[in-house]
């Protein structure tokens, strides 16, 4: 465990983050004690705790997220035994160590960054000691519900730790997402009611009062579905939930664009760019590491997911990872302009692809996938590490259809309502409306919808999952003759992921296994 809380300590924090206000001078050999007495200072350190965001490739939570669904498959080479591990539940004593460490290591700068910034000579800028400070708890609630998510039984750090105090025992779940809940009441609380057209441009990438209030309407959904409860550890209410998404809705001045496919880049000239009306919160990537495997600048999943060892014009090259499952491609109706704006087709689109590789199906990502014309190489790049385009982590479609399903035993006029602005944008016309209504049978519409609308951004695991392992495991299973595509996804994990090996032994018999997962 030692490993985990000081591996990366402040006298050595990196912060050549991202783009606009991220991007800021690496802090070389200065303590804390000398460090925290700047405003500056503050700002610095904070980039750090964003810094964590970037961090990730082949073991990204999107990644994982979408080959342990029934969206992908684990796809890769012979070797990238750690998708096919994923994708069949398979035990591999370190294959989550990524993950863990990463997380924990955001925590960890945020806990020391609020731990200190009392020591700051704000002067007349007192405004940031609380901007800064809703940052970083909204970026440890990120790290933390990432993290319980993946494993469900962590420890819970809440300051910097003493050498007495590494060994830190696992948290009940309830107890991390009261802290979850708390840290996101505080961002939205202490962010100011910024619309969107009034955001500059240099602050895009950054923490807002509606980010954190359309994370903690995603965090309750889970939390309440997955554990069967009716509040958020009693820190907030369903009621409350809905308040903020109508705030949202109401007053941010976000929204969803015209046409679906021109979200992502593969719409070429037509892209709507990043940062756009729809982007509540994304995480920034830029180039500018230019070959520099140190960095972590550049959007590493990307070449995960490209095509397996060919350019495809006008799509580019990467490893093949999480090859998407026939059974999503086949589920969208006709007219949908979803399916053709998320997947690529090789034999729809007419493509060459003469080769193979292990579970390929003929179906690549469309989102994020690396396009041909813009590629890293074009800007001074390599192909593996500098892919540019950010991840969204939340859309304000999300938004829409997690307002609906709050709404459905609340107003169902406005549920209706928010379904069918999605539904309208997808198929570009109003005659494939759906009725909802206050059951099974409307949440189910509201469920296939999310499947449909935010296919392969990596909330399909986790949507499974809320609904209970039983509807995880009927969803997820494969039943394939052809070995490599049998899944079988085993409930006696109940969907919670393998505790790194590694991390157990170093926390001196503290950590305990996940249930399933024994050696």
């Amino acid at each position: 465990m030692k490993k985990i809380f000081i591996s990366l300590l402040v006298t050595v924090i990196a912060a050549s983050c991202s783009k606009s206000f991220l991007e800021r001078d690496p802090i070389n050999k200065r303590t804390t004690e000398s460090f925290y007495k700047t405003p500056k200072d503050a700002l610095e350190a904070l980039s750090a705790v964003y810094d964590v965001l970037q961090l990730g490739g082949f073991d990204n939570i999107h990644l994982i997220s979408e080959i342990a669904s029934d969206n992908c498959f684990g796809g890769g080479g012979e070797s990238d035994m750690s998708w096919k591990r994923w994708d069949r539940f398979e035990n591999d004593i370190n294959t989550n160590d990524g993950p863990w460490t990463k997380y924990y290591q955001g925590i960890y700068r945020a806990n020391v960054l609020l731990a200190n910034i009392g020591n700051v000579d704000w002067g007349t800028d007192s405004a940031n000691k609380v901007r800064y400070t809703a940052e970083a708890r909204f970026l440890r609630a990120y790290f933390y519900f990432d993290l319980v998510r993946m494993f469900g039984n962590i420890p819970l750090v809440t300051k910097p730790l003493d050498p007495t105090e590494y060994y830190q025992p696992q948290a009940k779940p309830e107890e991390v997402y009261k802290f979850i809940a708390e840290d996101l009441e505080y961002t939205i609380a202490n962010l100011p009611a910024t619309a969107y057209s009034a955001i500059p441009k240099a602050d895009y990438g950054r923490v807002t009062r509606w980010a954190a209030q359309a994370l903690l309407a995603r965090v309750y959904l889970y939390y309440t579905g997955y554990y069967t409860q009716n509040d958020l550890a009693g820190v907030t209410t369903k009621a409350e939930v809905r308040g903020y998404l109508q705030e949202l809705i109401n007053t941010s001045g976000y929204g969803i664009i015209d046409s679906f496919p021109l979200l992502w880049q593969s719409a070429g000239a037509n892209f709507v760019k990043e940062d756009n009306k729809e982007t509540v919160f994304a995480i920034k990537f830029t180039h500018l590491g230019l070959k520099d495997w140190n960095k972590n600048d550049g959007n590493r999943m990307m070449v995960m997911i490209g095509i397996r060892n060919k350019v495809v014009a006008p799509y580019y090259k990467g490893w093949g990872a999480a090859t998407v499952n026939p059974k999503l491609y086949a589920a969208y109706e006709t007219g949908d302009t979803r399916r053709t704006g998320s997947i690529i087709s090789i034999n729809d689109e007419n493509l060459s692809y003469p080769e193979t590789f292990p579970q390929y199906t003929t179906y690549f990502w469309k989102k994020y996938m690396p396009m041909n014309d813009l590629k890293p190489e074009d800007v001074g790049g390599d192909f593996q590490i500098d892919n540019f385009y950010d991840y969204v982590v939340i859309r304000y479609a999300d938004v829409l259809l997690m307002a609906a399903e709050l709404e459905l035993d609340g107003d169902l006029t406005k549920a209706q309502t928010y379904y069918n602005t999605v539904r309208d944008r997808a198929f570009r016309n109003i005659t494939h409306r759906k009725p909802l209504t206050n059951d099974a049978a409307g949440k189910a519409l509201i469920m296939q919808e999310r499947r449909l609308e935010l296919a392969l951004e990596g909330l399909r695991y986790w949507d499974l999952l809320r609904q209970g392992v039983t509807v995880a495991k009927q969803a997820i299973d494969n039943p394939s003759s052809d070995a490599q595509f049998k899944v079988d996804f085993r409930a006696e994990t109940k969907g919670l992921l393998q505790i790194p090996q590694k991390q157990i032994n170093l926390s001196n018999g503290t950590l305990k296994q996940n249930d399933g997962w024994s050696l």
